[in-house]
């Protein structure tokens, strides 16, 4: 009989696996309102540089109600960061859904996808951004964060296949996850997403999401 210990998983990156949950309502209002002044805070000065007395004075919770939450600040800023990717996977695919339920033709889909989903990465630029930095070096945050991304151009990919006759060629996968990709990386590059925070090039934001559509689509639709 084999003694080898099987690995231990890790555990996904939730508010629950990084702090320590409250049972009661009035808690679990405290707990609500450190993430909301960390995210406010995160927000304003566009960085992680926040005090714990930032937050107790902005959220009006005790240090010590804090560190009965939370082992660290770190572990706050996990929480925030995880707090934020469940939104968006949840604003993704519920933008995904009415596309697809309105949409008739890739033709249709392609343009209103892109501007769903620019506006989407828009939106939570700012703490996607951050979400990014810390990814960097933080280990409970990259792999949780590379999921995530991985199931954005997953669910992205797939939405375009739902008019796979409508694709040109043989390898309708592969042209609809370059789609996908070629668009995030657009995306991000304006919205100076990643770990870098590289600038933007200040591209007018509508014609950006016009013509990358109209890229897309024909890239899409081309026969090899």
């Amino acid at each position: 009989m084999s003694t080898r210990t099987k690995k231990k998983e890790p555990q996904p990156l939730a508010v629950e696996t990084v702090s320590r949950q409250p049972q009661q309502g009035r808690s679990k209002a405290s707990l609500e309102r450190m993430l909301g002044a960390a995210r406010e805070l995160m927000l304003e000065s566009g960085s992680e540089e926040f005090t714990l007395l930032e937050v107790s004075q902005r959220g009006n919770v005790s240090i010590g109600s804090i560190y009965l939450r939370f082992e660290s600040k770190d572990n706050l800023v996990r929480a925030v960061i995880a707090n934020t990717l469940e939104e968006i996977a949840e604003a993704e695919s519920k933008m995904l859904e009415q596309l697809l339920a309105s949409s008739k033709s890739l033709t249709e889909f392609v343009p209103r996808y892109v501007d769903a989903y620019a506006e989407v990465l828009r939106k939570n630029a700012p703490l996607l951004r951050l979400s990014m930095q810390r990814a960097s070096h933080d280990a409970l945050v990259s792999g949780p964060g590379k999921e995530s991304a991985l199931k954005s151009a997953r669910e992205g990919a797939d939405a375009m296949l739902r008019f796979a006759d409508e694709i040109g060629g043989k390898d309708r996968e592969t042209k609809a996850s370059s789609a996908y990709h070629v668009i995030f990386a657009t995306l991000a590059r304006e919205l100076s997403l990643g770990s870098t925070g590289e600038s933007a090039q200040n591209y007018d934001w509508q014609l950006l999401k016009r013509e990358l559509g109209r890229m897309c689509l024909a890239y899409l639709k081309a026969a090899e």
